[in-house]
């Protein structure tokens, strides 16, 4: 994929999240790129669920790049966070949603620059933010996710999701590519054209009733295991709210797949592409080529070496 397709399709989303798979995945590298190569075609709108943007990670106490901004993009940040950057702020809006760094404020960059982002914590606290970008006349709302965070690919949240992944999540290069793909084929789950009733008094009774259930709270193995014990889920449907609603292990997706069980959500959002550092942050790295090659075999959306592609 070259740069100009990667633009593309990433512009064709009104709002978006970065969600990295773990540390060091290459999430803010990914972010630059983005900024640099759009913000200056458009107004972005840019905020955080948690903090980013320090130089170095509190966490593991690696280094990691800053978030470096164009002038004109729209950010969301805690009070706190002013005086880290180094970039010309024009204070737009306070939106009383507070953090521990304090209230999350809304500027707008006057200057190329650096940025710090801490921004909400809780999802409808994202989406409250992104509906006043919009109305403060950003053209695309950009979310700086957290690790693993599968609510960020609700569709109320964002309408597309780029995952960032890499060597740092695991020493197995195999137990990275299978848990990445796992991780994109429960944000990619397919939407539901219709909603089957609600099984409020119990999932079991709900299945032998129509045949399908609508589940508002998280689905389990322990819930769907003994139901394909029994036979009552074959060639039956399930539909939750969103991806992160999903808590199901590889295996027992494999199993409502075999038993032609329809795994469907209310509202998701799609996973636009996957980006794969295989250099490490503790110390070891994979062959880059046997990475992206058995990663692109592995998932069905565009993959990027972040490391080169994207430097």
């Amino acid at each position: 994929m070259t740069t100009a397709e990667l633009v593309q399709q990433i512009q064709q989303v009104k709002s978006m999240s970065i969600v990295g798979m773990c540390k060091n995945a290459g999430k803010t590298t990914m972010l630059n790129w983005l900024l640099a190569h759009t913000g200056r075609r458009q107004v972005l709108g840019l905020t955080s669920i948690g903090r980013d943007g320090e130089s170095t990670d509190v966490v593991t106490g690696t280094e990691k790049p800053s978030i470096f901004v164009p002038a004109g993009t729209l950010i969301a940040t805690a009070k706190d966070m002013l005086r880290l950057g180094d970039v010309t702020l024009e204070i737009l809006m306070t939106t009383g949603i507070p953090t521990p760094l304090g209230e999350v404020i809304i500027m707008r960059a006057r200057s190329d620059g650096y940025v710090q982002l801490a921004g909400p914590s809780i999802t409808a606290q994202l989406r409250e933010v992104s509906r006043m970008f919009f109305d403060l006349g950003a053209t695309q709302s950009i979310i700086d996710g957290a690790l693993g965070r599968k609510s960020l690919g609700a569709r109320n949240v964002a309408d597309g999701i780029v995952l960032c992944t890499g060597a740092s999540y695991n020493m197995s290069m195999e137990k990275v590519i299978e848990d990445t793909a796992n991780f994109c084929r429960l944000m990619d789950l397919p939407k539901a054209e219709t909603l089957p009733p609600e099984a409020a008094d119990g999932l079991e009774k709900c299945l032998k009733e129509h045949g399908e259930a609508y589940i508002p709270g998280a689905l389990t193995d322990s819930m769907v295991i003994p139901l394909l014990r029994s036979g009552l889920l074959r060639g039956g449907r399930l539909v939750v709210a969103d991806p992160s609603k999903v808590l199901l292990k590889p295996d027992t997706l494999d199993k409502l797949s075999v038993r032609e069980v329809a795994l469907e959500t209310k509202d998701a959002a799609r996973t636009l592409c996957v980006t794969v550092n295989p250099v490490s942050a503790y110390g070891w790295k994979f062959d880059k080529d046997v990475f992206i090659d058995r990663m692109r075999q592995s998932v069905k959306v565009p993959v990027i070496n972040v490391k080169e592609e994207l430097a």
